[in-house]
């Protein structure tokens, strides 16, 4: 058995000191008082937590960023195993313990080609993610499948991901311009040109007309999706909801995650509408969506927010966390459940993961802070075992 001692741990109820964390096997056994476990004179091996947070790790629910390290450039695709083995070393610096991968099923077009995004590598990845339920890693990879409703040619093939047990996590996304999180044309326009697209103006206005009368799937082609969903007790979300509207049709058809609610009036009915909403940890750090849509910080303090994800920096978690206590004001134990017992009730894992409470698996964190106010991983622990562990010299 293990012990991790001399921290502050992060518990449901809030934050303890003066207390032990007791590890037997994979799971956590114990949380008692210091003297109590000393008392106790078990045969421990003991985990000095120096005075750091200890929290359960951090539950991704929505990042892309395995993307960015599979195609470091737009044209270069590295290899899928060391891309998926590399992101996870990386992960768990940043106290990610599970990744929901958001992979997105896209109808390529002229605006987004990128070669990641195209069927067969998606499928590569796909069958990846599924595969490491059966070998040995470092962090827990699961399949978060980012539908595009116009994508309407591989319907059949989202179902059979489904069926197939390999999908953990299902959004439905719309990024028809016009609407969502590109409801403002000028500002799509000006973000398709910093990613560098090369368009005269005559032809993005015919693109974004294109787009506009692409077929997408009808409520009802939702509905079947999202039944073979439901069925498997896949946690289903919506993307960037930009209207009360929207959020009807979507709790219609069985969603119970609102991700980027566009605007703080959405958000706060999404909240009455007992969905769990969804911001970017990235947002908390900028000051703002960067796409000029609603305030991570400000949704926050009206209550509205009960995830943060990663989305495409998993460094921002951590951070974000941190910053919305130190210079926002927010309960810091309240602050972590935003990335590790929320995520982890909202996509249906929180018997045995979210939170530090005996029975359930250690995943665990613990945070020390240097120079003052700059949090680091300094030790992680997945299914008990330590998994990284570095020292920052004094």
């Amino acid at each position: 058995m293990k012990a991790i001692i001399n921290g502050k741990l992060v518990l449901p109820e809030g934050i303890v000191e003066g207390h032990d964390l007791i590890i037997e096997g994979s799971r956590i056994k114990d949380i008692v008082k210091t003297e109590t476990r000393e008392a106790l004179g078990l045969d421990l091996r003991i985990i000095d937590a120096r005075g750091g947070y200890v929290s359960a790790g951090f539950i991704d629910i929505h990042a892309d960023y395995i993307e960015h390290i599979a195609a470091p450039r737009p044209s270069s695709l590295m290899d899928f195993k060391l891309a998926l083995r590399e992101a996870e070393r990386e992960l768990l610096t940043h106290g990610v313990t599970t990744m929901y991968h958001s992979l997105s099923l896209y109808k390529i077009k002229q605006t987004d080609d990128k070669p990641i995004r195209r069927k067969e590598n998606v499928s590569r990845f796909i069958d990846l993610i599924a595969g490491t339920h059966h070998k040995k890693h470092l962090i827990r990879h699961r399949f978060h499948a980012r539908f595009e409703i116009d994508n309407v040619d591989s319907v059949e093939e989202l179902v059979s991901y489904i069926e197939a047990g390999q999908v953990d996590l299902l959004s439905f996304m719309d990024h028809t311009p016009g609407q969502g999180q590109f409801w403002d044309l000028e500002g799509y326009k000006k973000m398709t040109r910093q990613y560098g697209l090369k368009m005269s103006d005559e032809e993005l206005d015919a693109h974004i007309e294109k787009r506009l009368k692409t077929p997408k799937l009808s409520p009802r082609d939702c509905q079947r999706i999202a039944g073979y969903a439901r069925e498997k007790g896949i946690a289903i979300a919506s993307h960037d909801d930009d209207s009360i509207e929207k959020l009807h049709r979507i709790k219609a058809i069985g969603a119970t995650i609102s991700e980027f609610p566009i605007t703080l009036e959405v958000a706060k009915k999404a909240k009455e509408m007992n969905l769990h909403t969804v911001a970017g940890a990235p947002n908390v750090l900028l000051g703002g969506s960067h796409s000029g849509n609603l305030s991570a910080h400000e949704a926050v303090a009206a209550g509205v927010v009960d995830i943060l994800c990663s989305d495409y920096y998993p460094a921002a978690i951590l951070h974000a966390v941190f910053k919305l206590h130190r210079d926002y004001g927010h309960d810091l134990s309240d602050m972590f459940k935003l990335v590790t017992l929320n995520p982890a009730r909202a996509v249906h894992v929180d018997q045995d993961l979210g939170s530090i409470e005996r029975g359930k698996l250690a995943d665990l964190n613990i945070i020390e802070m240097i120079d003052g106010d700059f949090p680091v991983i300094t030790t992680c622990l997945v299914d008990g075992e330590e998994v990284f562990h570095t020292h920052y010299r004094v």
